[in-house]
């Protein structure tokens, strides 16, 4: 049995690699695992009783994988018979790779333990990113994901979470506001219009009752008066369609009160009208002609 694990399978400089090793290498890992499971599911268990949010939990449980993983790699490097100073040798040549071009793979490896360090993004937070809004999914040590509105999963560099300007709605213990401009014709009662405009957020379930709804009188436009419907609400995700419900009510009810949504009118000033009055009285005779 000795002699078996005793059996050379590789050898690399002046190190030798029996099997002995490599058993040894496959424990420590394989025991890396089962510890990072029981781990995840005893914090997770804790964290619930204490009312830790989600996101705080994965990022807590994520850095905590990641410093164990690492340690059971480096011991098993170690019990495969290898020095750990060639493991720093690599890591040094690795750091002059990162000055040739993997610039952007190092900032994103240390954008991800940023993240996970300080919770600015956690998993579940509702941010935009380039305009687009989103919840986060998952956040990885080089890259996360995030699902739109229209459940599509996009991938990002962590790096853009932390180097770039990035709206978290979830970071906000208060609620937002958010606003809905309207234009209805100059023959319209304001104070009408203004009733209307809150009676149609007031209807509206998921809009806030505190602060309530207000609105604004913002300008007068060249062809309608423009007012401002402002809400406030938490369901961040789902803006875009308690809007569109504010806005179908809307039309309901100005329809109802007889206030009219006018559309842009120009005047049309002819500096020669009989010229134009010739052209349309020739085009017409021709007309007839045929």
């Amino acid at each position: 049995m000795q002699q078996i694990l005793d059996q050379v399978i590789f050898r690399a400089g002046e190190n030798t690699v029996t099997v002995q090793n490599l058993l040894l290498a496959i424990v420590i890992l394989s025991a890396a695992r089962i510890l990072s499971y029981l781990l995840s599911k005893t914090l997770k268990g804790r964290f619930q009783r204490r009312g830790v949010d989600i996101g705080r939990q994965f990022a807590i449980i994520t850095a905590i994988k990641y410093v164990l993983y690492t340690i059971s790699v480096l011991w098993s490097i170690q019990a495969l018979g290898f020095k750990l100073s060639y493991v720093w040798t690599g890591a040094a040549a690795l750091l002059v790779g990162v000055g040739l071009g993997l610039q952007q793979t190092f900032m994103d490896w240390i954008s991800g333990i940023v993240i996970l360090m300080e919770g600015t993004v956690s998993v579940g937070d509702i941010v935009v990113v380039d305009g687009t809004v989103a919840r986060v999914r998952y956040i990885g040590i080089r890259t996360s994901k995030v699902e739109t509105r229209d459940s599509v999963v996009i991938i990002i560099p962590n790096s853009k979470l932390v180097v770039n300007n990035v709206v978290n709605f979830s970071n906000n213990n208060e609620p937002s506001r958010f606003q809905i401009p309207v234009g209805v014709s100059y023959k319209s009662d304001v104070q009408l219009v203004t009733k209307i405009l809150l009676q149609a957020a007031e209807e509206q379930k998921e809009v806030l009752d505190m602060p309530p709804p207000s609105v604004h009188f913002t300008d007068f436009g060249n062809s309608a008066l423009e007012f401002v419907l402002h809400i406030y609400c938490r369901e961040f995700f789902r803006i875009e369609r308690i809007k569109s419900e504010i806005r179908y009510r809307i039309v309901e009810l100005f329809r109802q009160h007889g206030v009219e949504i006018p559309f842009p009118q120009r005047d049309l000033w002819l500096r020669n009208p009989e010229s134009v009055v010739k052209v349309s009285r020739s085009a017409r005779y021709k007309q007839d002609d045929e």
